[in-house]
């Protein structure tokens, strides 16, 4: 039987990179496959786009996100109400296994559907969440450190989040550790899963280097025959550790040693100011480039900067990096995070996420040349063990498990990352109380709803 999927997230912008990145090879895979697949995403105006023959993303018209209003966010009025738009699509879909990439608003479709309490749905599908970053990471990162938020955020995830689904899926052992504590203590028995996510090396290759590619990118940022060009690619927002690349580069300024000189190539809600605060501190070294959205283009970025930068040590995975790997270009970056999965010390300089120790390791790539082509050659073997073609498969093999485990029970599911300990004695009466108590209150104001639109 041929599988159906339908994947919704509100961490999608055609120029965010690392999503709709992962969604794209997805869908290709998937038609190879013969596997359909929706992916259902928030846009300015209502829209289908056809992806083979198979795939298909569809797009809701939704507001502006709150906190990063160059993302839109699909709400909860859109699936509540019996008719509206996303359960009309449910319906008309009936996909077997629904998967949900968001821990804000889209979560509690899944446990609505979970329990059936959607009351223009009438299948029951199963229903994954995709874990692709980390909540205490972004609350972290936009409302700062608040009394009692990491309580907050662990509750959230423990009583709200990991119960909303049937399974759970991580990009990165990273990832995967804030759903460890929040998998302890439950009624249903879960599991998670780590898949990691991939690099298209069509495009890329270090072989793009070029004498006129090396010319061109040196009149991008104005500089000399002998200029170190920095690379980042990437958002310019908060979650991205950015005063960490900026003030690097201040401090590699200050050096002297070089004519160092940063280019950005990214979109985001803190362009302006790093814009500003380059111009007053970095002697006019850093030019912004906005989102490349020619692959051709960006590849030649790669090939033929000296050192790609990354500066988040909380990175739930890190394309872009693997992007740099498979260009052939020198990585430094954290020693933490999600992609310490795949970058360590032999194919990348990783290192502690302070000023001094990242200028140490822009100098030390620079300063010994044997040691960079090893770990280059290293890199390049890296990014050809994660690309698409060898990761996407990993996916879809995982859902079409799923749902078989789901529709025969004597299946096996292969091993996961760890799965769920069951409450017991006070806790499970308590959880199974609130739960009673939740349904109840829900099944009320749908039939209210309901009576109201009659």
């Amino acid at each position: 039987m041929t599988l159906k999927t339908l994947h919704l997230t509100n961490a999608w912008h055609e120029t965010s990179g690392g999503i709709a990145t992962f969604y794209r090879a997805l869908l290709r895979a998937a038609n190879g496959r013969g596997h359909f697949m929706t992916l259902v995403v928030p846009g300015q105006s209502a829209q289908v786009e056809k992806v083979g023959d198979y795939g298909k993303i569809v797009y809701l018209k939704s507001p502006s996100a709150p906190f990063n209003p160059r993302y839109r966010m699909i709400n909860p009025n859109q699936f509540l109400p019996a008719g509206s738009v996303l359960q009309r699509l449910l319906v008309s879909e009936r996909p077997d296994l629904i998967e949900i990439c968001d821990k804000y608003s889209l979560p509690y479709l899944g446990s609505l559907l979970r329990r059936g309490l959607l009351r223009g749905v009438d299948f029951r599908p199963v229903v994954v969440g995709l874990s692709c970053e980390r909540l205490d990471d972004n609350f972290r990162s936009y409302v700062g450190r608040l009394p009692l938020a990491r309580s907050f955020c662990s509750a959230y995830m423990k009583y709200v989040y990991f119960p909303s689904f049937d399974h759970h899926l991580a990009n990165s052992p990273y990832t995967a550790e804030e759903l460890r504590p929040a998998s302890q203590g439950q009624l249903v028995p879960r599991s998670v899963w780590i898949r990691a996510m991939g690099v298209d090396t069509q495009h890329l290759s270090p072989l793009r280097r070029s004498p006129e590619g090396r010319r061109r990118i040196l009149e991008i940022v104005n500089g000399r025959d002998d200029t170190v060009v920095l690379l980042y690619v990437g958002r310019l927002v908060p979650e991205k550790n950015l005063p960490l690349l900026f003030r690097l580069l201040v401090r590699l300024v200050r050096r002297r040693h070089r004519d160092y000189r940063l280019l950005v190539a990214g979109e985001g809600i803190e362009r302006r100011r790093w814009e500003e605060f380059c111009r007053r501190r970095a002697q006019t070294r850093a030019t912004f480039l906005g989102h490349v959205s020619d692959q051709q283009q960006l590849a030649d970025l790669l090939a033929n900067a000296d050192l790609f930068i990354h500066p988040n040590p909380r990175e739930p995975f890190g394309i872009a990096l693997l992007e740099a790997m498979a260009s052939g270009l020198p990585l430094v970056a954290p020693d933490a995070g999600g992609l310490t999965s795949y970058a360590n010390r032999t194919n990348a300089w990783t290192t502690r996420p302070d000023v001094e120790s990242f200028a140490d390791a822009v100098e030390e790539v620079l300063a010994d040349e044997g040691a960079r082509l090893g770990r280059l050659k290293n890199a390049l073997r890296t990014a050809e063990r994660n690309r698409w073609e060898n990761v996407s498969p990993g996916f879809l093999d995982l859902y079409a498990d799923l749902h078989r485990a789901a529709t025969d029970p004597a299946h096996k599911l292969p091993p996961p990352a760890f799965s769920s300990t069951p409450a017991r004695s006070l806790r499970r009466a308590w959880y199974q109380g609130f739960s009673r108590a939740a349904e109840g209150i829900f099944r009320i104001a749908s039939d209210c709803v309901g009576h109201r639109e009659t």
